[in-house]
């Protein structure tokens, strides 16, 4: 066999073995090793949406399980999950993936290897003969965090639409899901802490759109789907700035005591918290000791940009507090690039965004303990126009083309920061001018997968890029998904 599937990101080695390939019979089924059964299942729908057919799962013990690996028992056709060292490189989500006539074996050191084993399933899936060809793969992402921000606070997406996102950050082996939930024109989380957030806040949208927000229970729903596909859910309450929201639905955070009027446009950095107010820390208090304890993750973030109001003293007291807030929660802090302006905890992650602004802080805060998450908004800002005159999208921070999305090392964006601080990349996606989820479908493809092959490879090429991501157009439009057509690429369809 000649023909090397395209496989976005790019894995570590995939060697094609020559023979048969695997192909899905009305027999076959998965066999779950311990530990394996919700990758089993995201398995078995691959393989049944492929075949037409629904595909069984059944438990295995560890060694039933690795007998049915070495045994496949011929046209049973099963596919096998286990968790096993089995002679992997090192790292947390390495994976080999091995098919040919007499099985599919899926073999992964942690479940979160067999989430990235499952995604490079999907795309070596050959829609109507449902058959896998005959390969081996073996593969493990170079950073640890390779993320998603999505806005909803300018423009709501429903539970239903996030879904849809989360799906296509886990079909390219993106890891995180940073949701950026709250800003000046809305507050899109209820909150026991604070009902009236979503009762006074969360109509609007930017020019005057229907809003929406997420209740107790559609979070804790969305967190279990996204944690059901290898997603790691961070939620941001963007303070002490972007907080028009809050200062509308409770006047007792405002200098006066009233209400902020409600804000439906896109300017930046006109609203503040007040270290002054007595209302500002039990605010900050419970609202992330509510968000810490609806999202079981590790990560919690604070916003923390463009706080443009505040004096540097005001603005690194605010910080202290937000951080102490989180802290307290046993959550580990992220925060836009300007918090590196205050004192922060070691772990803390620094999510590193405004290339125009001093990078010093930044370096500073990464050789006190601190880790640099890499959203460069020349090249990660996906709302970014990919060319003038886009009818979507901004260009305040330039023009980004898919090369534009590909073609940057995260070691070497910082000049002086030690490469071992980057803990990851993160593409990010502001809803401004996107006011549906095909807006920002459109705007994540194809640059997310650009985006998500420079967080999980560790070598890049962009004339191998453009042909294995050529082939994905015709993914795209079977899942009724938006996309920019960059002329870049002779894309498949």
């Amino acid at each position: 066999m000649t023909h090397v599937p395209a496989l976005v990101p790019a894995p570590l080695s995939v060697r094609t073995l020559g023979g048969a390939p695997f192909t899905v019979t009305a027999t076959t089924q998965v066999v779950a090793g311990p530990g394996t059964s919700a990758a089993a299942a995201l398995v078995a729908a691959a393989l049944g949406e492929a075949a037409g057919h629904a595909v069984g799962v059944r438990e295995a013990s560890d060694d039933a399980a690795r007998a049915a690996s070495r045994d496949p028992q011929g046209d049973h056709g099963l596919v096998v999950l286990t968790l096993a060292d089995d002679g992997l490189p090192p790292g947390n989500e390495v994976y080999r993936l091995g098919a040919g006539p007499d099985g599919l074996r899926l073999t992964a050191r942690t479940v979160a290897g067999l989430y990235a084993a499952t995604a490079t399933l999907r795309q070596l899936l050959e829609r109507g003969t449902a058959t896998v060809p005959a390969v081996e793969v073996e593969d493990a992402p170079r950073y640890p965090w390779r993320g998603l921000s999505v806005d909803v606070a300018r423009h709501f997406l429903t539970p239903a639409e996030l879904r849809r996102v989360v799906d296509l950050a886990a079909a390219y082996k993106l890891n995180v899901l940073h949701v950026h939930l709250t800003d000046d024109q809305g507050w899109r989380l209820a909150l026991p802490s604070r009902p009236r957030l979503v009762e006074h806040s969360s109509g609007g949208a930017v020019g005057g759109d229907p809003g929406g927000w997420y209740s107790v229970d559609d979070w804790a729903a969305l967190v279990a789907y996204a944690t059901g596909r290898g997603l790691t859910v961070v939620p941001e309450i963007d303070v002490p700035g972007h907080v028009n929201a809050a200062l509308h639905a409770l006047p007792e955070l405002t200098v006066s005591g009233a209400a902020e009027p409600a804000y439906t446009g896109v300017e930046v950095g006109f609203s503040a918290l007040r270290a002054s107010v007595p209302a500002t820390v039990p605010f900050l208090t419970d609202v992330f000791a509510d968000v810490a304890a609806m999202t079981p993750g590790r990560y919690v973030h604070v916003g923390g940009d463009e706080a443009h109001q505040h004096e540097a003293s005001e603005y690194v007291e605010l910080v202290g507090a937000v951080v102490e807030a989180v802290t307290a929660t046993g959550k580990t802090v992220v925060g836009w690039q300007e918090i590196a302006a205050a004192p922060l905890p070691a772990g803390t992650v620094v999510q590193y965004w405004q290339e125009r602004s001093d990078p010093g802080p930044v370096i500073a805060a990464a050789r006190d303990g601190a880790r640099v998450l890499m959203s460069p908004a020349s090249r990660a800002y996906l709302d970014m126009q990919p060319v003038p005159g886009y009818p979507l999208g901004q260009d305040w921070a330039g023009h980004v083309e898919l090369r534009d999305a590909y073609e940057w090392d995260p070691a070497a964006v910082l000049p002086g920061l030690d490469p071992d601080a980057v803990i990851g990349v993160e593409a990010a996606v502001w809803t401004e001018t996107l006011r549906t989820f095909d807006d920002v479908s459109q705007m994540l493809l194809p640059r997310l997968a650009a985006v998500a092959e420079v967080a999980w490879s560790a070598r890049t090429d962009w004339d191998s890029f453009t042909a294995r991501v050529a082939p994905h157009a015709a993914t795209w439009d079977r899942q009724g998904l938006t996309w920019y057509a960059s002329p870049q690429v002779a894309w498949l369809r």
